[in-house]
């Protein structure tokens, strides 16, 4: 899952990325409304944390030009602004969530996780596949309670996967959600990092749809078979 982190505090916006991806996220970042506004309607991310009070370009308008062109990623706005007309604000310019400052990482992390969750249609932190489950606020993957041993690459592979499980996803948004902005990407790896998912977990529940990409569901669902 790829997110994006607008906050023109240097070492706020690092700790916020830091903890993003040790949470086994892909991360981007910006420090000014103009360059969150650019990425954010240029890069397809899966969720956005948007400071309010940034240089350049305030939050409330970076967001109100995102919904206004089409952006329908979720976003969490970030402020230390404690006014309700504040969070209001936010609220009617698109926003889907808001933690106000200061605040703890751990609160940052959940709230992506359930935003993230809203927007695959999941009601719960634990998403399952099968005999594959991933614990989404651990960060741990399982197979008949038996945990899987992965890298990050993988983790962000299979998080993505079970997310949008049971629709047919194409190698390129496999790419454009697992990297960051700064990654070498090739989609080429995608099969390597496929192939070495599919015998870690040891069950059929990812399949190739020729032509078209990959489509996570339980064995013996219906789908393209894989070579």
């Amino acid at each position: 899952m790829r997110l994006l982190v607008v906050e023109d505090d240097k070492d706020l916006n690092r700790q916020i990325v830091a903890a993003l991806e040790q949470a086994g996220y892909a991360v981007d970042r910006a420090f000014d409304g103009e360059q969150g506004h650019f990425l954010g309607d240029t890069e397809p991310y899966d969720a956005v944390i948007l400071d309010l009070g940034l240089p350049k370009m305030d939050g409330v308008a970076v967001l109100q030009a995102w919904r206004r062109d089409g952006r329908v990623m979720p976003v969490i706005i970030l402020t230390a602004r404690d006014r309700w007309s504040d969070k209001v604000q936010g609220f009617d310019a698109g926003a889907d969530d808001y933690v106000t400052k200061p605040f703890h990482i751990e609160e940052i992390l959940a709230r992506v996780r359930a935003v993230l969750r809203r927007a695959a249609g999941h009601a719960t932190s634990e998403l399952t596949c099968g005999p594959v489950r991933l614990d989404t606020r651990a960060g741990r993957v399982t197979v008949d309670g038996n945990p899987v041993k992965l890298t990050s690459h993988e983790y962000r592979l299979i998080a993505y996967l079970m997310h949008h499980a049971g629709r047919v996803v194409s190698r390129t948004e496999i790419v454009e959600h697992l990297y960051d902005q700064d990654f070498d990407r090739d989609s080429n790896t995608i099969e390597v990092f496929v192939g070495r998912l599919r015998r870690k977990l040891g069950v059929d529940v990812i399949q190739t749809v020729r032509g078209l990409g990959y489509i996570l569901q339980p064995p013996g669902g219906k789908g393209g078979a894989a070579p």
